[in-house]
């Protein structure tokens, strides 16, 4: 029988306040590059002057049970999630928080394939639930007592063994290539025959020397810099009626419920009256990721690291500085913008060359410098959970803003940005 854990972190083995954790979300790619899940990553915040490891599984049942109350759904939009979870989550009672058909139970290599362990996860698996095996090297996957229960494994593909690959898919395994931080380590894991793929490969620039923006691109940033300029609306109306299917997105987007008009927005006239400047501006730059190019669907990654990153910023700078709507506009276009560079293949510098920021934009997006460049590298180092941990506490006390603070605004970010995309593409 499953025991029961203290969610009320008053454990006194367990000097640990369930509310002290940051959450990451990683996203995690099929082979077309399309989204396919999220590992959630939960880690537990240094409290007090224990400073408990922040690294470790400790008290993830507590967490994870934190977390879920909190509502995971939010976290993982229409995605999978992935949720490590060690010896202890799993003996433990919390899955009645997890809604089952969305969640893959990911074992840590350390659980040890005891009876009780097996016939736990034979329980789970009996509920609906399913497991993922972090294989590290892959090769002793072939050997783990639960294979039989486990429809994913994960590796790391520089040292990850073709003929163990080949093997586990043979068995109906499904392989997911980690830590896959380049597109020549995305090439690996496809010749390999992986069929899904975690890191933030994608988000890297690639930039080509003497790169020109496509025409839609052209006249999107056309349009950026006549909404951020004093132009009549007039003419913002007629640049935006020039481009049909440019109108008839924005039109779409506006109606969307992420925008919160209280009305149904039927022309573009009405756009740009109901909405002001700063938010066609924000609906223009979310646009430009969201352009049908030839690449399909392979822009949505991208599309919903940038939103959120937008909207992140912005509740920060709403929270820091309540006072001051513009600050927060100011921020989400730091969010957003900060991934133009991959978005375009084209160095930043020569991007803000076309589009006329101020200098606190500039600031932000080429050096992290300035108040908008701590909050983009905050929201840098969440997205980094696994190698920038450490650097998240320190950002939050310059900030002055708790950790809940922090995991409650991006739950609230991760919801819009989900929303925004489903109704983008």
């Amino acid at each position: 029988m499953a025991h029961m854990i203290d969610l009320s972190g008053n454990d006194p083995s367990r000097p640990l306040r369930v509310r002290e954790f940051y959450l990451g979300r990683q996203p995690i790619l099929d082979r077309n590059q399309a989204l396919f899940g999220y590992e959630l990553l939960f880690r537990n915040a240094p409290v007090g002057p224990a400073h408990i490891e922040t690294t470790e599984l400790s008290a993830t049942a507590a967490v994870i049970a934190h977390a879920a109350q909190l509502g995971v759904e939010k976290v993982i939009g229409d995605a999978l999630g992935f949720v490590n979870v060690d010896e202890q989550a799993l003996l433990s009672d919390i899955f009645g928080f997890l809604p089952v058909d969305r969640i893959v139970l990911e074992l840590a290599g350390t659980v040890p394939a005891t009876p009780a362990v097996l016939a736990r996860m034979a329980d789970l698996a009996g509920h609906g639930f399913r497991f993922a095996l972090d294989g590290g090297m892959a090769g002793a996957a072939l050997s783990h007592p639960a294979l039989p229960m486990i429809e994913y494994v994960k590796m790391g593909v520089r040292d990850a063994d073709a003929a163990t690959a080949a093997r586990l898919r043979q068995d109906g395994r499904k392989l997911v290539a980690q830590k896959v931080e380049t597109r020549d380590e995305f090439r690996l894991g496809l010749d390999l025959g992986c069929d899904y793929f975690q890191g933030y490969y994608f988000a890297r620039p690639v930039i080509m020397s003497g790169k020109k923006l496509s025409p839609s691109q052209l006249a999107l940033m056309e349009l950026m810099t006549l909404v951020t300029s004093e132009a009549d609306n007039a003419d913002v109306e007629r640049a935006i009626k020039r481009d049909v299917s440019l109108a008839l997105n924005l039109l779409r987007l506006v109606n969307t419920p992420a925008v919160g008009a209280r009305q149904r927005i039927d022309s573009l006239n009405q756009a740009v009256t109901i909405l002001g400047r700063r938010q066609l501006q924000r609906w223009v730059q979310i646009m430009l990721y969201a352009e049908p190019g030839k690449r399909g669907q392979n822009l949505t990654p991208l599309l919903m690291l940038a939103t959120t990153r937008g909207r992140l910023l912005e509740l920060l700078a709403h929270k820091l500085r309540p006072a001051h709507r513009h600050v927060a506009d100011i921020a989400f276009t730091v969010g957003i913008m900060s991934l133009m560079d991959t978005l375009f293949g084209i160095p930043m510098a020569e991007i803000l060359a076309q589009i006329p920021v101020g200098e606190g934009v500039a600031d932000a997006l080429l050096f992290r410098t300035g108040f908008f460049g701590d909050l983009l590298k905050l929201a840098e180092c969440v997205e980094r959970i696994e190698d920038s941990a450490d650097r998240i506490m320190p950002a939050l006390h310059d900030l002055a803003m708790s950790t809940e603070e922090l995991v409650e605004l991006e739950m609230a970010a991760f919801e819009w940005s989900d929303n925004v995309v489903r109704y983008a593409l």
